[in-house]
């Protein structure tokens, strides 16, 4: 292939079409137009003189050519960005960069908010993109993503990764619930419905990895995708949620549902982030990793408060949720 006549801008749109195997995702990857990726898609066509994706009965896969320019493409883009960021100073108010990070709901509305509103005014033309958190761990090895925020016990020790914030687990029920007072028992704990979070397919499994209590089993009625589906489904049934206190405080503002005690102490949770080695050195990460930093910092201390305690209970649902000005 003649490099004078290869557009080398094709190696992003390359890239992300040999990751998304879609036309339609890869451009959203890249923040491009289907039309214009799928122009992308004909020019490297040509170049390559190969189909690279092929349409079949599942979906597009990659032809034997696209498979062995994997690899090879991804490590031109990674060194080229290596290169540059060595190069290059950082300077928030002008730059056009775009961070991925990868985090729950949770994190999204504990932390990134505040984090936005603050980024808003100190970098106001860069972008953020917050992708889904994935429970399969093998999916942080992903290069593209410039942070994850997760808890802290299940980042692999050999990554590196920087504590932001504790919080701990309570239990949400009905406003209304004809059985629950302050604090569950450990027979409704084990008897009622519960609401439960899984990020993959097997909830079981994750279930087990992520609940929070020791010697207590809970009986699964409902399960969903995201943290702030929760309330929603507490509301109008028996059904128990256990969930973050941080944000407990804040949907409990806009549902009918109230804090109660677990029955039995609940452990803290740290939340962390963790980054690809690759963006160890690189000025514009270490500046937005300051920047989490910073925030988390600021937090309230709102999960030091013992909703075991029904002084504490009655303090929350009387509406005090320690909210700091934005």
């Amino acid at each position: 292939m003649d490099l004078h006549g290869f557009d080398l801008n094709l190696l992003v749109a390359l890239d992300a079409l040999l990751r998304e195997k879609s036309v339609t995702n890869a451009g959203r990857r890249v923040h491009l137009s289907q039309s214009a990726m799928s122009g992308a898609l004909a020019r490297l066509r040509h170049a390559f003189n190969d189909e690279l994706l092929v349409a079949g009965r599942g979906g597009m896969s990659l032809t034997p050519l696209a498979e062995s320019l994997v690899e090879p493409v991804a490590s031109i883009l990674r060194q080229t960005q290596e290169t540059l960021s060595a190069h290059v100073q950082f300077d928030p108010s002008t730059s056009e960069r775009t961070f991925t990070i990868a985090a729950s709901d949770y994190a999204t509305t504990v932390l990134l908010g505040d984090v936005l509103r603050q980024l808003s005014v100190q970098a106001p033309h860069v972008t953020v993109v917050i992708a889904p958190l994935r429970d399969r761990m093998e999916d942080v090895e992903d290069p593209d993503i410039d942070l994850y925020i997760l808890p802290q016990a299940i980042i692999p020790q050999a990554r590196p990764h920087e504590l932001l914030f504790h919080d701990t687990f309570t239990c949400l029920v009905w406003r209304e619930h004809p059985e629950v007072g302050d604090r569950l028992t450990v027979d409704q704990f084990s008897s009622l419905g519960h609401v439960v979070v899984s990020f993959s397919e097997d909830h079981k499994a994750s279930d087990e990895r992520l609940a929070p209590w020791v010697g207590l089993e809970r009986r699964t009625e409902v399960v969903v995708s995201n943290f702030h589906a929760l309330p929603g489904l507490v509301v109008g049934t028996k059904r128990v949620a256990t969930i973050q206190l941080r944000l407990a405080k804040k949907l409990v503002t806009s549902y009918p549902v109230r804090i109660v005690g677990a029955p039995v102490p609940m452990p803290p949770l740290d939340e962390a982030m963790m980054w690809h080695p690759r963006f160890e050195q690189d000025p514009a990460h270490v500046w937005i990793r300051a920047l989490l930093k910073r925030t988390a910092s600021g937090l309230p201390d709102e999960a030091a408060a013992d909703v075991n305690e029904p002084s504490a209970t009655s303090t929350l649902r009387r509406g005090y949720f320690g909210r700091r000005p934005v």
